[in-house]
C-alpha cells in the first residue's frame, strides 16, 4: 500500500471513530395511525414537541403512519410531517399497506420512497418497508426491498459501519422472510434494529441482534401520547419516553452498541423447514423463476405461455416448459391484478391507473383504458367484455377488442380488490367499503346491493372471489361469516360463523356445484352444501394445516382440489376421499391462486417473486 492510500485510509477511520465517540440523539416515532380520532392531535403535539427540543438531530418514523393507507391519510400525514423542523425519515407499516386504495403506490408517491438509508455520526441507518401488501397474511419485506437493502449493505463506504437496521415489523417469524434480511444483516456489523407494531417500549433480540421496539404515539387510555428519545453515547443506546410538552421519563432501557461476532454464535436460530419437500415423491419442481420483486398477483397461461405480473409494474410471459421470459412489458405502478387471457389477448389493472390489453403472445400493447384512480380490481373476460373494479368508486365493461367503454356503474364505496363473478345475467364483486353488488352483465344497472351491518370496513367481503351455485351466491369475509345470498335479489338465505372453525377470505366452488370450499383460519378444509338451508358441512379434508391466512381462492380441476397457504405450501387434496395427494413448499411467503395445467402440471407464485412449475403423479384409483 503506497503512503497516500495508507494516509486516505487512517484519516477514513479516524472520522469514523471521532464521529461514533460524538453522542446524539434522535427521535424515535411509530404508530401514528393517522385517522384514528385521536391521532392528528397527538401527532401534532409531538411535532411541536420535537421542534422544540434543538438537542434532537433527527427523527425516524417506523410504519403504520396511517389507519387504513387511503390517499387522504396519507397527505394528512405528509402535511403534518413536513411541520418538523429537522430530517425526518419514514418507512410504511402493515396498515399502510394492507387495505391501501393505490396498491401500496401512494406512500412512495406521497413521501419519495418506501425505503431510506442515511448515515450519522459513522453509523448507518437503513429502512425499509413491510407488508402484508394489499392481502391478509403474515408481514413481508417486498422482495424488491431486500435486493435494495443487499445493495446498500454490499456498497458501505466501509464494511466496518456500524449498522441500525428499521422496519415496521419484529424481525421474527412475525414476517414471512425475516430470515432473508437477518442473515444479510448478520454479515455486518449490525448493532442495533428498531420497529414498532406492537405498541408498547420492550426489548427484543433478533438472531443475536439487539432490537426495541417503540410504543405508538396515539394515546389510547391516556390523556397524551408519546415518542421514545433515543441518545447514543459511549457505546450505548439509551431510550426514555417522552411524553410531549410535559417530561422525559428515566431511561427505560440501556442497548450496548457493540460489533458482534455473529459467525461465532452457538445458537441454531429458527428458519422455515422444506422437509416436507422429501415426503411427498410424486410431486418435484420442475423449473423455478426467481423475480427481483413481489409476485403480488395470481397467473395466467396462453398457449405455450406463463403470464405474471409484478409489483415493479411489469407484465410479462415466462415459457411454460422452461420458465424463461420470453416478453414483457412495463407499466408506471404495482400491480396486484391477476391477468385474464381471452382470444389472444391478456388484460390487466395497474396502480398507475390503467388497465392494458396486451397481445398475448408477443406483450405489444393493443389498448389502454384510464381510470381515476389504481386499478387492483382482477379482470374478468366474457364473451369479448372485459369486466373490472378499480379504486375510483367505478365498476366498468370494456370492449375486449378495442377497450371502448360498454357501461360505467360509479356508485361503488371504497375500492375493489377482487375477480367479480358472472352468473344468471348478473356482475357481482365485493368492495372494501362493507357492500356486496350485484350489477346487470348487460347494462351495468344496479340489480341490488348488500351490506354487512358492520361499520369497520376491515371486515367487508372485499378479498374473496366469490362463488355461485343453485341461484345463489356464497361468501366469505375478515368477520369469520359466510353468507349465501339469494343471486336474483340479494335476500340472505344464510349467514352463520362455522362451528367448525374460522372462516376468514379463501374459498372456491367444487367442479359439480355441490360444495363451497373453505379454508379456516385453524388450518381445516371444509366443504359447505350448496343447497342447504343452513350452513352445512357436507365434506371435509383430512388437510391439516397451522394458523392460516392466505385468502387465495382454492380451485379443483380433474378431481384435485389446490389450496394455497400464506407460508409457501401448496396442497393437492382429492375431491372425493379428501385425503392429502401432495404437498409442496416453494417458498416461506403468502401463495397466490394455484394455475392447474396439463399434463399433470401447476404453477404457483409467492409474494416474496417465486414461481415455479410443478410436476406430480396422478393418484392411483
Amino acid at each position: 500500500m503506497d503512503i497516500r492510500r495508507y494516509t486516505a485510509l487512517i484519516a477514513m477511520l479516524l472520522v469514523c471513530s471521532i464521529g461514533q465517540s460524538q453522542s446524539f440523539k434522535f427521535a424515535f416515532v411509530t404508530d401514528t395511525h393517522i385517522g384514528n380520532p385521536t391521532a392528528r392531535e397527538d401527532v401534532q403535539r409531538t411535532i411541536a414537541d420535537i421542534n422544540a427540543d434543538a438537542s434532537l438531530s433527527f427523527v425516524v418514523i417506523t410504519g403504520d403512519i396511517t389507519e387504513f393507507g387511503s390517499n387522504e391519510e396519507l397527505k394528512e400525514a405528509k402535511q403534518l410531517f413536513d411541520g418538523l423542523n429537522k430530517p425526518w425519515y419514514i418507512i410504511p407499516g402493515n396498515h399502510d399497506s394492507n387495505w391501501s386504495e393505490s396498491g401500496s403506490n401512494s406512500f412512495r408517491t406521497v413521501f419519495g420512497a418506501e425505503t431510506f438509508t442515511f448515515t450519522h455520526n459513522g453509523y448507518l441507518f437503513a429502512g425499509t418497508s413491510s407488508g402484508p401488501n394489499m392481502r391478509m397474511g403474515p408481514g413481508q419485506i417486498p422482495r424488491e426491498n431486500v435486493v435494495w437493502l443487499d445493495s446498500v449493505l454490499t456498497h458501505l463506504p466501509n464494511p466496518d459501519m456500524p449498522v441500525v437496521y428499521l422496519n415496521h415489523y419484529p424481525q421474527d417469524s412475525s414476517l414471512n422472510n425475516w430470515y432473508d434480511v437477518i442473515d444479510m444483516l448478520k454479515t455486518k456489523n449490525t448493532q442495533l434494529i428498531l420497529h414498532g407494531h406492537g405498541h408498547g417500549n420492550r426489548e427484543f433480540r433478533y438472531d443475536g441482534i439487539p432490537s426495541v421496539m417503540g410504543r405508538s404515539n396515539l394515546r389510547a387510555k391516556d390523556t397524551i401520547g408519546g415518542y421514545n428519545i433515543v441518545t447514543f453515547a459511549n457505546d450505548t443506546a439509551h431510550f426514555a419516553t417522552r411524553k410531549p410538552g410535559m417530561e422525559t421519563l428515566p431511561t427505560w432501557k440501556k442497548i450496548p452498541l457493540v460489533k458482534h461476532d455473529f459467525a461465532s454464535d452457538p445458537v441454531t436460530y429458527h428458519r422455515p423447514s422444506f422437509a416436507v419437500n422429501q415426503v411427498y415423491p410424486d410431486v418435484k419442481l420442475v423449473w423455478e423463476y426467481q423475480d427481483n420483486s413481489d409476485v403480488g398477483a395470481g397467473t395466467a397461461t396462453y398457449k405455450n405461455l406463463v403470464i405474471a405480473t409484478n409489483t415493479t409494474g411489469l407484465i410479462y410471459a415466462l415459457d411454460q416448459k422452461t420458465g424463461k421470459q420470453k416478453w414483457a412489458y412495463r407499466t408506471n405502478g404495482k400491480i396486484y391484478s391477476t391477468p385474464a387471457v381471452a382470444k389472444g389477448f391478456v388484460v390487466v389493472g395497474s396502480s398507475d391507473n390503467n388497465i392494458y390489453c396486451l397481445e398475448a403472445s408477443s406483450g405489444k400493447l393493443i389498448w389502454k383504458f384510464t381510470a381515476g384512480k389504481p386499478v387492483l380490481g382482477s379482470p374478468l373476460i366474457e364473451k369479448g367484455v372485459v369486466y373490472i373494479g378499480a379504486s375510483d368508486g367505478h365498476f366498468r365493461a370494456l370492449n375486449l377488442k378495442n377497450g371502448k367503454l360498454r357501461w360505467d356503474f360509479d356508485q361503488v364505496s371504497s375500492f375493489v380488490v377482487t375477480k367479480p363473478l358472472l352468473y344468471q345475467g348478473k356482475v357481482y364483486f365485493g368492495s372494501w367499503g362493507n357492500d356486496f353488488y350485484a350489477l346487470d352483465a348487460a347494462t351495468g344497472a344496479l340489480a341490488w346491493k348488500w351490506n354487512n351491518g358492520s361499520t369497520n370496513r376491515m371486515y367487508s367481503p372485499a378479498s374473496c372471489y366469490p362463488v355461485a351455485a343453485n341461484g345463489r351466491i356464497f361468501i366469505v369475509a375478515p368477520d369469520r361469516y359466510m353468507t349465501s345470498l339469494d343471486a336474483a335479489n340479494g335476500q340472505v338465505v344464510w349467514r352463520e360463523q362455522m362451528k367448525e372453525g374460522r372462516v376468514r377470505e379463501s374459498m372456491g366452488l367444487s367442479a359439480d356445484g355441490a360444495l363451497v370450499y373453505v379454508k379456516t383460519m385453524d388450518g381445516q378444509l371444509f366443504g359447505v352444501s350448496t343447497t342447504a338451508g343452513t350452513l352445512q358441512v357436507d365434506w371435509k379434508s383430512a388437510l391439516a394445516l397451522p394458523y392460516e391466512l392466505a385468502p387465495s381462492a382454492i380451485v379443483e380441476k380433474n378431481g384435485v382440489v389446490y389450496v394455497p397457504t400464506h407460508s409457501g405450501l401448496a396442497c393437492a387434496v382429492d375431491r372425493q376421499s379428501g385425503q392429502v395427494l401432495w404437498k409442496y413448499k416453494s417458498s416461506n411467503s403468502l401463495m397466490n391462486p394455484i394455475m392447474p395445467m396439463g399434463k399433470n402440471r401447476v404453477i404457483v407464485s409467492t409474494m416474496d417473486g417465486k414461481i415455479a412449475c410443478l410436476e406430480y403423479a396422478p393418484a392411483k384409483k
